[in-house]
């Protein structure tokens, strides 16, 4: 399939968004870990329907007006217990936390914490499948592709929308 891209800022920093005709296959912080180059056979296309819903949607997102995406997404890669990973992700509700016990445990892998944070550092579509929502047993913040830092600026934008966070510490 042909692959489009877009650069958007947001008050994270640049995001690399890339698609497909039907679906948002990544999302980057350019600064973060694991951003793969820009490809020679991906074309730039910032007006690529997918890609302008995407940054309609984070835009709105970062502006504290959006707390679901609708974007449609498709996930770049990943082994099957990746993918898994990041399914389990998206059952994580706006301004609410999990830890990585929790998420192994809703894979049915409660043994499998280590990986459950290797899989999520390695989450092709960040913010939109949010691994930054896990955290800690303990409610540290503990790795995150794009820094902890972005981590921390996340979920407090996400706490502002209620009390859900209480136990994160920041």
């Amino acid at each position: 399939m042909n692959r489009s891209y877009a650069l958007h800022a947001c008050p994270l920093g640049e995001l690399l968004l890339v698609a497909h005709e039907l679906a948002l296959t990544e999302v980057h912080l350019r600064h973060g870990k694991h951003v793969p180059p820009l490809h020679e056979a991906w074309t730039k296309a910032d007006d690529h329907p997918i890609l302008h819903l995407a940054k309609a949607e984070l835009d709105a997102y970062f502006a504290g007006r959006l707390h679901v995406f609708t974007v449609p997404i498709e996930p770049f890669g990943g082994t099957p217990f990746q993918q898994g990973a990041w399914s389990t992700l998206l059952q994580i509700p706006y301004g609410e936390t999990r830890t990585y016990a929790q998420q192994a445990a809703l894979m049915g892998k409660p043994s499998a914490t280590r990986a459950v944070g290797a899989a999520n550092g390695r989450n092709p579509i960040c913010i939109i499948v949010p691994c930054h929502r896990v955290v800690g047993s303990n409610g540290s913040l503990t790795g995150y592709a794009g820094g902890v830092e972005a981590k921390r600026t996340l979920l407090a934008l996400e706490a502002a929308a209620g009390p859900n966070l209480s136990q994160v510490v920041i």
